[in-house]
């Protein structure tokens, strides 16, 4: 079986070791959890969360993304703006 964790680390984060990677508060990836942006698994009879490290990846991915996209649309409204002026 392989896993997309790096080499000796572990497969699933805490929800604490996801906010440490995000530099982000636990509250703050629980509430990501729980609006279904960032998937995660219950474990045990305590229903832990966890969360997979290709999980926080696709995450940080979609992000990243989103991001890009806001900024060319930002950067077309703008470019409208420009020509706008020049007539």
């Amino acid at each position: 079986m392989t896993t997309d964790a790096a080499p000796g680390s572990a497969r699933f984060l805490t929800i604490t070791d996801a906010a440490e990677v995000l530099n982000v508060s636990a509250r703050q990836v629980y509430a990501l959890v729980h609006s279904g942006e960032l998937a995660a698994i219950r474990i045990g009879e305590r229903g832990q969360w966890r969360i997979e490290h290709a999980m926080l990846e696709a995450y940080i991915d979609t992000r990243y993304e989103v991001e890009r996209r806001h900024q060319l649309w930002e950067q077309a409204a703008y470019a409208d703006v420009l020509e706008f002026e020049r007539r």
